[in-house]
């Protein structure tokens, strides 16, 4: 077999999509991972410690093999839902009781749940193994944002299948943002935000206005939202997960026990 793919290896097509030999050394290995646009992410090596489940309890791998799922169970949901007042209850409506893959936004919505949990338990083990200190503090200020992008996919999506229990969630969570510093109308500095005797920041224009595209949930806040759960927000995280994992392997890779 070997004698077989000679040939085929020394081919300048072959050479042109793998830039390296076969991975049967360590160096071959290590260019194996490193020339990869999605393996060079992580480091060659890593301590054998530092891979006890004892240890990482291996939640941010699940929390990442939780926002695929959500990412492909939300793009089957794109093609079946529709972000208007009119059609959008019947729609989740027909998700559960008509559609073959109905069972996708259960999955959706429950891996949402564990997401959220996940996230919060890999805070709390890098917290407790030390693994925020210098020199991987940049990485911890990456999964804090990351952490509170896990909650706004969470809140927006709880917007979208547009029910009394959604509308009136949104309509208590948005109301903080009233109390947002300096952007929200009733919040600490806004009356700082003034000239002349006007107040530049009221309830038409504040933080909780711009979020919801009007002073109550309404179409406006249900198009907004959708935008950001299956669009916005997901980008955002996706590009600071590779963000997170490359500082892992700059940072010598997953930091040991103490």
């Amino acid at each position: 077999m070997q004698k077989l793919l000679d040939p085929i290896r020394k081919t300048q097509l072959w050479r042109s999509v793998f830039r390296h030999g076969y991975p049967d050394t360590p160096r071959n290995r290590t260019l194996a991972v490193l020339s990869n646009v999605f393996l060079h992410l992580h480091p060659v090596k890593v301590r054998r410690s530092g891979l006890r489940l004892s240890y990482t309890w291996c939640m941010g791998g699940l929390t990442f093999f939780l926002f695929l799922i959500e990412t492909i169970t939300g793009l089957l949901l794109m093609f079946y839902y529709r972000p208007t007042a009119e059609w959008a209850f019947q729609d989740i409506m027909g998700l559960r009781e008509h559609v073959p893959i109905g069972i996708m936004r259960e999955m959706h919505r429950w891996a949402a749940h564990m997401m959220v949990i996940t996230v919060w338990l890999h805070m709390y083990r890098v917290f407790l193994t030390g693994s925020y200190k210098p020199p991987r503090e940049f990485n911890w200020n990456v999964g804090v944002i990351l952490l509170v992008l896990t909650l706004l996919l969470s809140f927006t999506g709880y917007l979208l299948p547009w029910d009394q229990l959604a509308v009136w969630a949104i309509t208590v969570g948005s109301n903080m943002a009233r109390a947002t510093p300096v952007l929200g109308h009733e919040g600490p500095g806004a009356a700082f935000v003034s000239f002349g005797g006007l107040d530049f920041i009221h309830a038409g224009d504040d933080a909780r206005f711009g979020l919801l595209g009007g002073r109550f949930v309404g179409e406006g806040a249900l198009l907004r939202f959708y935008v950001l759960h299956c669009v916005g927000i997901p980008l955002a995280a996706a590009t600071l997960m590779a963000i997170h994992f490359w500082r892992v392997r700059k940072d010598g890779g997953i930091s040991g026990p103490l």
